[in-house]
């Protein structure tokens, strides 16, 4: 199985057409809906767009879960699936897909969802396999007081966040200016996705599962990691979007490379101050070189229909959903996200994300075995940015890794 899918939706963040567009009513007979998803402002809006449309014969229930990456596999595996929607995003659904855990929606596209964006049908093999509602990507926040105190410019690449950060230090305004979403495993692999594709690598070889990441690239990636983490907290492989958001709204850094959906919380001031926010600036990812695409891969977040539930509960989870998503919820709900589809206005918190693209960021890779790479990548990085392994070793153990892993699942021989 060497299979090249083909994404058709959200390539870009920017291909958001309007026209004609019908509100969801929830007109649901019965059903249980029960929605399996991770835990942010944007998605919760969503979530409560569904809860919407309970009544006495139509239950609706979620979990909201940083965690969820790792349940959905088993919890759609039962029969029947524990949850009737998995919420996902180009990374997490091809597990779903690979074990044919989700179903087709184009029947269910047909007949509740005539009014959806061509953008938000993701298209997998000719089939609608999940429907997209926002885009995001990792990028740069920075307090734009701290830079003028410092004297250097917004940077531009990640050599300047590295001088931007020096020059923090040096001048006694923070001990460890930079953050970013580094904990071991998934996120830190996510890190270096990010910067390895920013350097102009690629993850396997053309047309192959074979993997590439021992390269120029690969290890051009590695020095940018450990350049970043080292003006970072000591306790950066412990961080996860929480954590590093909260350093940032503590005033503990001045440079964070995290996700767009983050903006609008950080933004809002609940939970720091006046000062903070009103210095805080949302700007595109670094570049890892100068003259090369920004560092990190545009993702889109959407929903998905499991294959072991009834045609009863798919259908009312199906419509649901898609009352979460309704141009008037869109609308209400602007600041949150990068909306797609109608009703999005752009606004403050989106800025990142879509200068990111606007940049040419790549979209993260969607091979059936990317996965793979991702957990190979998540177990092995550690030891070398804790100095026990050097780079050549660390890309030739992520190597055999993914290969041991590919072999097994039938991707290689």
């Amino acid at each position: 199985m060497n299979k090249q899918w083909k994404l058709m939706a959200c390539a870009s963040v920017l291909a958001m057409g309007l026209g004609s567009a019908a509100s969801a009513d929830c007109g649901i007979a019965a059903g249980n809906v029960s929605i399996l998803g991770n835990d942010f402002p944007a998605l919760q809006a969503v979530i409560a767009g569904a809860q919407a449309c309970a009544t006495d014969s139509v239950r609706v229930s979620a979990n909201l879960t940083a965690d969820h990456r790792d349940l959905q596999v088993a919890a759609l595996t039962a029969n029947p699936s524990q949850y009737s929607v998995a919420v996902v995003a180009n990374g997490s659904i091809v597990p779903l897909m690979n074990a044919g855990l989700i179903r087709p929606l184009d029947d269910l596209v047909a007949q509740y969802g005539d009014w959806l964006q061509p953008t938000q049908l993701v298209r997998i093999e000719g089939n609608v396999m999940a429907v997209a509602f926002m885009a995001n990507a990792q990028h740069l926040f920075y307090r734009a007081d701290i830079l003028e105190a410092a004297g250097v410019a917004p940077p531009e690449t990640i050599a300047d966040v590295l001088a931007a950060a020096e020059a923090i230090r040096e001048q006694g305004l923070m001990a460890n200016p930079v953050a970013m979403v580094s904990g071991a495993g998934w996120n830190l692999a996510q890190e270096f996705v990010n910067l390895h594709l920013g350097h102009g690598g690629r993850f396997f070889e053309p047309g192959s599962a074979a993997p590439a990441v021992n390269s120029p690239e690969g290890l051009a990636a590695l020095e940018s990691l450990k350049a970043l983490t080292g003006f970072s907290d000591p306790d950066y492989l412990t961080f996860d979007s929480n954590s590093v958001q909260a350093l940032w709204e503590a005033g503990e850094v001045a440079l964070m490379l995290h996700w767009g959906s983050r903006g609008a919380g950080i933004l809002s001031g609940d939970n720091t101050t006046s000062e903070i926010v009103e210095s805080t600036v949302l700007a595109g990812a670094p570049r890892a070189t100068a003259d090369g695409r920004p560092a990190t891969t545009l993702w889109w977040d959407g929903f998905t229909i499991a294959a072991n539930t009834s045609d009863e509960d798919a259908a009312a989870s199906f419509q649901a959903m898609l009352n979460g998503i309704t141009p008037e919820r869109v609308a209400e709900n602007s600041a949150l996200a990068v909306w797609l589809g109608e009703g999005y206005a752009p606004t403050p918190a989106s800025a990142g994300v879509i200068a990111s693209a606007e940049g040419g960021a790549a979209p993260y890779p969607m091979t059936p075995y990317m996965g793979l790479m991702h957990t190979a990548l998540g177990d092995n990085l550690a030891p070398f940015l804790q100095g026990s392994a050097s780079a050549e070793e660390t890309l030739e153990t992520i190597e055999a890794a993914y290969v041991t892993a590919a072999r097994a699942q039938g991707f290689l021989n």
